[in-house]
């Protein structure tokens, strides 16, 4: 590693080797292999992780705010559904990418990797 930060590098999308490199090939399709050093990016596997940060965080943010508005502002329900529904969208898939990065980095700073059981006991 070269004094960088793996976890900054997976929030920002890049290979948690070397920082340099795209993390990502598409959305959320992890690269085979970082560009940049060749690290095989191919094995790590974030699982379902992402996903529950993505609904605790955006769940909270989403549902404050449409609970606040609605006794702040009584406005009719469908107004805050209005509002609040492509809001909890654009969330969802707003943190959905940096959330996978970083799960993705920290398994990298962890060697998560190397503690991976076969089956055989």
């Amino acid at each position: 590693m070269s004094g960088h930060n793996p976890l900054l590098a997976g929030l920002a999308g890049r290979c948690p080797n070397c920082g340099e490199g795209p993390l990502f090939d598409g959305f959320l399709k992890v690269a085979a292999r970082c560009e940049a050093c060749g690290y095989d990016l191919a094995k790590a596997d974030s699982g379902d992780g992402p996903a529950v940060f993505v609904i605790l965080i955006a769940g909270f943010l989403a549902c404050f705010g449409a609970l606040f508005t609605q006794f702040s502002f009584n406005p009719p329900v469908w107004v805050t559904m209005i509002i609040w529904l492509p809001l909890t969208l654009f969330l969802c898939l707003g943190l959905l990418r940096p959330m996978k990065g970083i799960m993705l980095a920290a398994q990298f700073a962890n060697r998560a990797s190397e503690a991976r059981h076969d089956g055989q006991d």
